[in-house]
């Protein structure tokens, strides 16, 4: 089985569309989405309906819980615009997404950790920037069930990774789809770069006696998104960093 894998794609349905017109034709057999899917400054309400027509199963993020559990009057942009284009039916369809899936045997998918949707699994904030956990602290995160499982996938951190846990799983964190980087000023606070402005995924093959994993970077019109978020009055960081991978300091 060869399993394609994307995450936070944060309302950009450019680079979803490019996704999965790209994993079509790498002949992935199924597709998982792990969450961040509407929250952003371009085109909440089109990522939803192309994700929703597509059918594929996918997690709930935290940002997706947060537009139905929020004031709308204290969101901060991205959840606000989301908010605001989506249909109640459509914000009810994020809360209910579950909050962990198994693709395929072995495979267990979550937004952050198996136990929580704001705790990044593999990296840990050093320096405002995110590094590498550490194997003790990865193993507590994973908790028994993710180390029984044979692979781990997650998201939240935008941050392409993969860990060989020992007598663990593989840990695969594809990459943010739709938002190469982001700046937090809530503790512990800490920026990410992609340092490009790829839409990024992964594809896994699950049938090889040890998982293969293609990691993916496409091209796809991130001017044009750039542009959308320009147009709904983002603030200067969310149009740079989706043009270039860096945030307007970096570059």
């Amino acid at each position: 089985m060869r399993l394609a894998v994307i995450a936070d794609i944060h309302g950009n349905v450019a680079a979803l569309q490019a996704a999965l017109a790209d994993i079509a034709a790498r002949g992935a057999d199924a597709t998982i989405c792990l969450g961040d899917i509407a929250s952003g400054q371009c085109w909440p309400r089109e990522t939803v309906e192309m994700l929703q027509d597509s059918g594929i199963p996918s997690i709930r993020g935290n940002h997706d819980r947060w537009i139905s559990e929020h004031d709308p009057a204290t969101m901060g942009k991205q959840d606000r615009l989301a908010y605001d284009e989506l249909t109640a039916s459509q914000r009810d369809w994020l809360m209910g997404l579950p909050e962990l899936l198994t693709p395929a045997p072995g495979v267990l998918a979550c937004h952050g950790t198996p136990s929580s949707d704001m705790q990044n699994l593999i990296e840990e904030v050093i320096a405002e920037r995110l590094r590498p956990a550490p194997m003790a602290v990865l193993r507590e995160r994973l908790g028994d069930e993710g180390m029984a499982a044979r692979v781990v996938l997650c998201g939240h951190s935008h941050r392409t990774g993969m860990v060989q846990v020992p007598g663990g799983p593989l840990v695969v964190n594809p990459g943010s789809l739709g938002l190469p980087g982001f700046r937090i000023s809530r503790e512990p606070a800490h920026r990410q770069e992609a340092g490009t402005p790829h839409a990024r995924y992964a594809v896994l093959d699950l049938d090889a006696a040890r998982v293969g994993v293609e990691l993916v970077a496409i091209g796809y019109d991130w001017d044009a998104a750039a542009r959308r978020a320009e147009e709904v009055g983002a603030n200067a960081a969310w149009p740079h960093v989706i043009r270039t991978g860096l945030l307007p300091e970096s570059a």
